[in-house]
């Protein structure tokens, strides 16, 4: 696995190195198969009364992207925490994948339409290509903007990434019409699907 580490308001020394990679290889090591790559970005708050210090983490698994992060008075707690939900959610994609070929193998005709009409029909999980991913230049200090690429995929798997990357929504593009989407947590439970109006 490559483990790429950077650091935010703080310099990453060897303790901080190894420390990070030991706790991360811990977390890892029963889906090492599955990873490609890690980057993690440790940072501390700019403000001397915030005690914040916060450790992300983003896996690439398979094609799929996996995003955890924490923040806690001290950086090395906010690893600890982080590498234990990493581990919670790649079991959580493995027990997926698990569930998905033994449905794919064992679907019934019933079941096969209802899981039609719920995604569009059921596939293997799309493999996000990272590729093109760049950093341009921000064209104000408040605006922010990122480049993914974005290969169509059903709702099931776009609510799937929902859950591994740890945000609120997720954008997409549907497998069938090519139409970007938004699909989100409602507050309430469930889910909700943004869709651009003709």
């Amino acid at each position: 696995m490559k483990l790429l580490i950077h650091g935010r308001n703080l310099e990453i020394t060897q303790a901080i190195s190894d420390y990070t990679k030991d706790k991360l290889s811990r977390a890892v090591a029963k889906f090492e198969g599955l990873i490609s790559e890690a980057n993690v970005h440790l940072s501390v708050a700019r403000n001397p009364s915030v005690q914040q210090q916060t450790a992300e983490v983003t896996i690439f698994a398979n094609g799929t992207i996996i995003r955890a992060e924490e923040r806690s008075e001290n950086l090395y707690a906010s690893i600890d925490l982080v590498s234990s939900k990493l581990s919670r959610q790649l079991r959580r994609y493995k027990e997926r994948i698990k569930d998905h070929h033994r449905a794919e193998g064992n679907r019934s005709s019933g079941d096969s339409a209802a899981r039609a009409a719920l995604n569009g029909g059921s596939e293997a999980i799309a493999r996000l290509n990272e590729q093109g991913q760049s950093r341009p230049a921000l064209p104000t200090p408040a605006v922010r903007r990122k480049y993914f690429a974005m290969p169509p995929m059903t709702l099931e798997q776009a609510i799937t990434q929902l859950e591994l990357v740890d945000h609120d929504f997720y954008v997409f593009r549907d497998r069938e019409d090519k139409q970007i989407r938004v699909v989100y947590r409602r507050n309430h439970g469930g889910y909700g699907v943004i869709e651009p109006r003709g």
